[in-house]
């Protein structure tokens, strides 16, 4: 049954969700949950820049330059365009780009650009699932790669410890994560703390690294005297950045302000010691060593007595970071679930106290499952570095598309200030992403390939949704003629029965095909209608409309953000608008499962269609979805075309 939520576009205010807590909790709880992606960068970044597919000579020409480009890239990607702006763009305190889509198609309604926008915003959302698949892979490959430094005999088990550091994390997401999540904030500071004191140790050898890293001429000599592989490496700069949109992801669950304050004053100048540090230590060297170190050079600035706790440490590290992107699918799967895109899903909650733990059983093998194959299909982190950029480069671009539209329509900031700063962020977005594009034949395919592949699904599903319920709604009849027509003249008995469609007007086709089978209707109708605002919570005082159509027939509107979790026997016991009370073991729901036929004038590609019929028929059951009593619901078919 699919025509049980109808998307809301309405301009309804809600209530807003914003982290609340004391301040210093707020940022303890960002730093072991926000940063993991982006923390562990360091492992892998520098190390890719000039051992990875486009080899640089660690010269002071290069060091310099790439050291400045990161440091830019930090300041300009991370610090300004998203700490700074985006995340001021939140939708009632939620981020990320569903939310800021939502926002924005809010915001705009009826205006004729809107569509592109919205595919845009839908591909930025598919290539965070390719993104889910990748962080994982690499970043606890590039981790567990340091052991082969403690002892060598460690090499040849370096593949399948981590194939069993993935599927233990993945195994243990059905029992939720918030025991072990306390553990994530201490073991990330020590983290940062560690790899901070790693980089002072070198830089107090090379103190001249720090006004070389952020001297932006550095850059500019790089590109002048080097252009074409100062190009190709941007394509490896680019994933000290990685995981900048999950800062703006995550600011419902702690607020702008502590992810901020984290940023600013821990996480960055941690990550900058580090990168410094490594940059030291190559500068320091003669030409032959410089050469030997640089192939990975975070693992090979460690002091042989502490290299085993780093080592793990660093493990535990990218382990809270695989699992941040696990949950963040999780989080971002359930918006498109509300706001139309996806089919529904089983989603399971993992924890009493904490609304946002939750679990998808289909998201959540379907991801290890395609981790794992990355593991042994690229075997190095070294290889999957190639696959990286371009998930990562095409959300910030599209992200930089989106705040385009926020700048001129939301908050009609003044234009020249606008255009400025947008040239700023489109000139270091379209540079990046044209660098990571040389990749794809490296390993660059294959998040565009995932990315192509759930774009289709995301647009079939919200397509099909849309020409079904359209098709539905120009067949029902008007329901103040089926109530004048059958209330009088059916029998009634006792009792409540609750149908619930799409659609604010007509007549349910459960409803219909319940009085032409049984020929009887109850003492009290209900037409239920699921609406799904644009925003991501809705005030449990505005949550009911009730509307009393005559002849004890009612129309009920239950609204939910797309952050909630619709729960319609909750709701009904707090409705009392309509009679007495709702009783459970006098309610009967009536559902309508829809069967799709071939249209005389189909609205889609014959192939997407039988795509769509396929999703419809996989889609979890609204029983479930809606949290109805398995002993009180009846399915009627019913048959569509589209």
């Amino acid at each position: 049954m699919s025509d049980s939520v109808a998307h809301d576009d309405s301009q309804e205010e809600s209530r807003g969700h914003h982290a609340t807590g004391p301040l210093a909790k707020m940022v303890f709880g960002a730093i072991g949950v926000v940063f993991g992606d982006i923390g562990t960068s360091p492992i892998y970044a520098f190390r890719e820049t000039f051992a990875g597919h486009h080899k640089l000579v660690p010269d002071e020409l290069h060091i310099f330059g790439v050291l400045s480009m990161i440091f830019w890239s930090m300041m300009i990607v991370v610090t300004f365009k998203y700490v700074s702006i985006i995340m001021r763009a939140d939708n009632k305190g939620e981020g990320g780009s569903l939310a800021l889509l939502a926002l924005i198609n809010r915001k705009t309604e009826g205006v004729r650009w809107t569509a592109p926008i919205v595919l845009l915003g839908v591909f930025a959302t598919a290539l965070f699932y390719g993104d889910s698949m990748i962080t994982p892979a690499m970043s606890v490959l590039s981790a567990t790669e340091g052991l082969a430094y403690v002892h060598p005999g460690f090499k040849a088990w370096i593949l399948p410890i981590a194939v069993g550091i993935l599927v233990g994390l993945f195994a243990i997401q059905s029992r939720g994560t918030a025991k072990v999540g306390a553990l994530f904030g201490p073991i990330m500071i020590v983290y940062f703390v560690t790899i901070a004191v790693l980089g002072v140790m070198y830089i107090v050898r090379d103190p001249a690294i720090i006004l070389h890293t952020i001297n932006p001429l550095n850059a500019v000599r790089f590109f002048a005297e080097d252009g074409q592989r100062a190009f190709l490496a941007m394509g490896s700069v680019v994933l000290a950045v990685t995981g900048a949109e999950a800062l703006y992801a995550d600011m419902g669950h702690f607020g702008r302000r502590p992810i901020g304050i984290s940023w600013l004053w821990f996480v960055l100048p941690a990550l900058l010691l580090n990168y410094m540090g490594q940059g030291a230590m190559i500068h320091t060297l003669d030409p032959a060593s410089a050469l030997q170190k640089v192939q990975d050079p975070f693992f090979l600035m460690l002091p042989d007595i502490v290299r085993l706790p780093v080592v793990l440490i660093a493990i535990l590290a990218t382990i809270i970071a695989s699992q941040a992107v696990i949950s963040g699918a999780f989080s971002l799967t359930q918006q498109a679930i509300q706001l139309g895109f996806i089919p529904r899903m089983r989603i399971m909650h993992t924890s009493e106290s904490a609304a946002g733990q939750i679990y998808i059983p289909f998201i959540n093998w379907a991801l290890a499952v395609m981790v794992l194959l990355l593991v042994l299909l690229f075997k190095s982190s070294s290889n999957l570095a190639a696959a990286y950029g371009i998930a990562v480069t095409g959300a910030v671009f599209i992200d930089s598309c989106l705040l385009g539209v926020v700048l001129f329509k939301l908050w009609e900031w003044n234009k020249f200030l606008s255009v400025a700063m947008l040239a700023v962020f489109f000139t270091v977005d379209t540079a990046y992403l044209a660098s990571n594009l040389t990749k794809i034949p490296e390993g660059g395919w294959f998040p565009l390939l995932i990315g192509l592949i759930i774009f289709t699904l995301l647009t079939t599903w919200a397509r099909g949704r849309k020409l079904m319920m359209e098709r539905m709604r120009e067949a029902a009849m008007p329901i103040k003629v089926f109530i004048n027509s059958a209330a009088t003249s059916a029998a009634r008995v006792p009792g409540t029965a609750v149908f619930m469609t799409s659609a604010s007007d007509g007549v349910p086709h459960a409803l219909l095909h319940n009085l032409k089978h049984n020929k009887v209707l109850h003492e009290r109708v209900i037409l239920l209608t699921v609406k799904i605002p644009d925003v991501p919570f809705v005030d449990p005082e505005s949550r009911c409309k009730m509307e009393n159509l005559g002849q004890g027939f009612h129309r009920l509107v239950l609204r939910y953000g797309f952050m909630e979790e619709p729960d319609v026997p909750l709701a009904l016991s707090t409705v009392t608008a309509c009679g007495p009370a709702f009783k459970m073991m006098d309610t009967s729901f009536f559902l309508a499962r829809q069967t799709l036929l071939p249209s005389s004038r189909p609205g889609m590609a014959i192939w997407r269609e039988k795509l769509f019929s396929w999703m419809l028929r996989n889609a979890e059951s609204a029983m479930e979805f809606f949290r109805l009593p398995t002993n009180r619901v009846v399915e009627l078919g019913s048959q569509v075309e589209i």
